[in-house]
């Protein structure tokens, strides 16, 4: 799959839970009912999924890495739309993040 293609995926599927949040009830959704949870549950959703993502890394299964990852990126997600956040947002930050390094990045963080 090619770079384009592999960042087509993220937008449709950021699309699909914006379309699923605008257009689905909750009884029809588990984004709609994710989302209707609030961002509280939508956190610690996303908090289960990367301590399962951790696990499998640390277990070196690489399939279910995968399959933790994309749980991961997908709560991510929801995460953002329960936030009130748009993908751009965050990547104009790492945008703004390419030309200092990582570690000088952290040690000027207030």
């Amino acid at each position: 799959m090619t770079e384009n293609n592999q960042f087509k995926k993220l937008e449709d599927l950021w699309n699909t839970i914006e379309e699923r949040a605008a257009n689905s009830s909750p009884e029809n959704s588990y984004v709609s009912a994710l989302l209707s949870k609030g961002i509280k549950e939508c956190a610690k959703k996303l908090g289960e999924e990367a301590v399962e993502t951790s696990l499998a890394a640390l277990s070196l299964n690489k399939n279910e890495t995968i399959k933790e990852s994309a749980d991961f990126l997908f709560h991510l997600l929801v995460l953002w739309r329960s936030a009130g956040l748009q993908p751009e947002e965050i990547m104009e930050e790492l945008i703004k993040r390419e030309s200092i390094s990582g570690l000088m990045e952290k040690k000027n963080r207030k």
